[in-house]
């Protein structure tokens, strides 16, 4: 159908003063203007609004009904590099490095999405379209492909369908399976009549009774730096104006309790032995081989090892060709209890992908907690992303959501 529309606008072979140059010129205009739907769905629905995550059910669409393969895979990489417009400017800070470092990771980090879509697109309709979607989808949800699987449409589940759970999920699945077949209006529409009401009746997850996250403005002056002995008095001084205000349980960013050691745990334990609070806040534990990026419970009595990063960041903090990065935990600990509460954890980069929050989900926790060191981020949206992710997945599962980053 849009290709139809397209030619009613764009000169025919026939037409044309110049024989075979409409032809070419026609297929330009439309590689053109798929290539812009792409770049929209991705730049708008990734914009750091969780509302706007809905767009990114048009993908589906432009994809399967692109004239060419070629042209699919332009929609891909548009999309995926306008979702993750903020890469270069991060990584270039995250590294010390000239802009270029960073446009080099951006495009590396699109090759598995593009590829993935490029191979399973096909011309043929019936079944054909809508099942190499769903594989498609599938294979960017979970590893291997799934370890760089941002801008995923599934996350508009819970905008469109908030508090519907599994069934939203499942029903956001079909929409965008629809969408690569000849009952994509319909689809649109149904996606667009639950977008409305959705955005009409829009409230933010709220934090559990007591729970208090806090966010931070720690700098760091390069990468792998951590927190040091004033930056840990500080942190705890935010720990006691919160108790003091009458939260009873403290969420801290990713990375504010620095490198865990002995001599942490006992500063630690010391300052907040007078207090009647819990902190779960962000570390990293050190090994032979490597670390674990971690959240840490302490209280006055002592310190628990709450969670080990399943999904690290790909090249600046998991390496796997190498010795001394993070570890993957990949499938482990989707789940811990704190506080009373059966939680779900996501670290930062697990915000922006699919597979951890879907798996902490099957053991039915009782609260989402979402945490970051974004001081690599600069001016870009990718905090607004990784917030709004994590409100649209604690929407749709009817969630408490507690944040805290480091900005």
């Amino acid at each position: 159908m849009i290709q139809d529309i397209l030619g009613r606008f764009l000169p025919t072979a026939s037409s044309a003063s110049h024989g075979k140059s409409s032809p070419s010129r026609r297929s330009l205009l439309q590689a053109i203007l798929f290539a812009a739907g792409g770049a929209a769905t991705g730049a708008i629905g990734w914009s750091g609004h969780p509302l706007t995550f809905a767009l990114g059910i048009a993908f589906p669409a432009l994809w399967a009904l692109a004239p060419s393969r070629t042209v699919a895979a332009l929609v891909a990489l548009a999309h995926f590099l306008g979702a993750s417009r903020g890469l270069p400017e991060g990584a270039s800070i995250f590294f010390g490095a000239q802009l270029t470092i960073g446009l080099g990771l951006w495009l590396a980090a699109s090759l598995m999405f593009v590829a993935v879509h490029t191979a399973l697109w096909t011309s043929r309709g019936g079944w054909r379209q809508p099942l190499r979607y769903a594989i498609a989808a599938v294979l960017m949800s979970v590893p291997p492909f799934g370890t760089v699987g941002w801008a995923h449409p599934i996350t508009a589940a819970g905008i469109l369908f908030p508090g519907w759970a599994w069934f939203g999920l499942a029903a956001t699945a079909a929409l965008l399976i629809t969408m690569t077949t000849r009952l994509w209006p319909i689809a649109a529409g149904v996606a667009a009549l639950a977008f409305a009401w959705s955005a009409f009746n829009w409230t933010l997850p709220a934090e559990p009774e007591g729970w208090r996250g806090i966010d931070t403005r720690f700098r760091f002056e390069a990468s792998g730096q951590y927190a040091d002995y004033r930056q840990q008095v500080s942190t705890i001084q935010l720990v006691e104006a919160a108790a003091s205000d009458g939260a009873r349980v403290v969420i801290l960013p990713e990375s504010a309790m620095g490198l865990w050691s002995a001599t942490t745990e006992r500063l630690w334990t010391r300052e907040l032995s007078s207090l009647d609070i819990l902190v779960n806040g962000g570390a990293a534990i050190v090994d032979p081989v490597g670390y674990d990026n971690v959240m840490i419970g302490v209280s006055g009595k002592g310190a628990d090892i709450l969670y080990r990063e399943r999904m690290p960041v790909p090249v600046s903090m998991w390496q796997p060709w190498t010795t001394g990065g993070a570890h993957a935990r990949l499938f482990a600990n989707p789940v811990f209890e704190f506080a009373g509460l059966r939680v779900a954890p996501l670290i930062c980069y697990e915000q922006l992908i699919i597979w951890p929050v879907i798996q902490s989900m099957l053991f039915a926790p009782d609260a989402l907690v979402a945490t970051g060191n974004a001081w690599w981020t600069g001016d870009t949206n990718i905090v607004a992303i990784q917030r709004s992710s994590a409100q649209a997945w604690a929407s749709l599962f009817g969630l408490p959501l507690v944040m805290a980053f480091n900005e």
